[in-house]
């Protein structure tokens, strides 16, 4: 007869092994995604009051498009369908406030479905996506509709001497300095949820302390702005703009308190994201001051989305333990 010990120690043990983190800090991707959709509450109200209801059309036809390319393609590839996690939402909610006021349904809709199947569900859902969806989806209309992107319409309480081309357009091609106040407040031309800094800074600061947005991405960003953008402003100031208004103007505090900031396409380390903000800031002054376009936010993170992976490589913290190989 076998003992006791012999019966236990044939007994099958299984363990459950898992990659770190262990600790689970409360924030579901369900909760995380609909915390944003809000902190872009600001920016939306703004859009409507300064470029009319309209776009009321383009917001729900950016997000109605973005939730159902993902859930059809979810269904072909046999997938849990996640129609109310947030994420495809989000990413039509935010294609749609990068889009000049008044803009296309239809180019909206293509926009949405290219946001989707190729920012994201081709990398294999969210993720695992290397750029931004909602920034693939501006890139994709940037080149396919290169006039309707272009086109600014004046807001509705616009002062007559503020002209519907963007405060970016009209310092570059000629030298029109707008005020901060406008640019404070919004009522300059521009993409629907870029006009208003105050909307932007009230959204992201809210999901900054709720623990959403880490604070070092935007911070890095803006002193990177401050350091770059002001040496050449430093060397001419009638040729260059401030780095105030390079900050105010544009999408540029869009793009760091909603875009940069994406979990997925940003690194994942401390030293990491003050390399990574301080990468599009130096990448925005590039395109801003030599490049043929006043604008450059979204090309900027997107080309820093790419070199994200190699971020978290080289800032990877030592393991707890481990000493520092020799050098031969």
């Amino acid at each position: 007869m076998e003992t006791t010990i012999q019966q236990e120690t044939k007994q099958k043990v299984y363990f459950d092994l898992t990659t770190s983190p262990h600790l689970h800090s409360g924030w579901s991707t369900s909760k995380v995604m609909w915390f944003v959709n809000i902190g872009l509450a600001p920016s939306i109200a703004a859009a409507l009051i300064f470029f009319g209801l309209y776009q009321i059309l383009i917001i729900l036809t950016a997000v109605i498009f973005a939730v159902g390319t993902e859930a059809l393609i979810q269904f072909i590839r046999k997938k849990e369908i996640t129609w109310f996690d947030g994420s495809s939402a989000l990413t039509g909610l935010l294609l749609a406030l990068t889009l000049p006021p008044n803009f296309s349904l239809s180019a909206t809709a293509i926009g949405s479905v290219v946001a989707i199947g190729i920012g994201k569900q081709i990398f294999g859902g969210l993720g695992y996506n290397i750029f931004n969806p909602a920034l693939v989806g501006r890139a994709f209309l940037q080149a396919a509709f290169p006039v309707q992107i272009t086109t600014w319409t004046k807001p509705n309480y616009a002062v007559d001497t503020i002209s519907s081309a963007t405060p970016l357009a009209a310092f570059k091609f000629d030298k029109i300095i707008t005020e901060t106040s406008s640019l404070a407040i919004g009522n300059v031309g521009g993409s629907l949820g870029e006009t208003s800094a105050l909307a932007v800074l009230i959204g992201g600061i809210f999901l900054m302390v709720v623990g959403i947005v880490n604070w070092r991405i935007p911070i890095s960003m803006i002193i990177g702005m401050f350091v770059f953008g002001g040496i050449f402003w430093g060397i001419n100031p009638q040729q260059y703009p401030s780095p105030i208004f390079q900050i105010f103007a544009g999408s540029f505090l869009f793009g760091a308190m909603f875009m940069a900031t994406d979990w997925v396409t940003s690194p994942i380390t401390n030293k990491g994201m003050w390399i990574f903000g301080l990468g599009i800031s130096l990448v925005l002054v590039v395109i801003r001051i030599f490049g043929g376009l006043p604008e450059g936010v979204m090309y900027s993170i997107l080309i820093m989305n790419a070199f994200v992976p190699m971020i978290n490589r080289f800032t990877k913290p030592q393991t707890f333990g481990k000493a520092k190989e020799e050098k031969k």
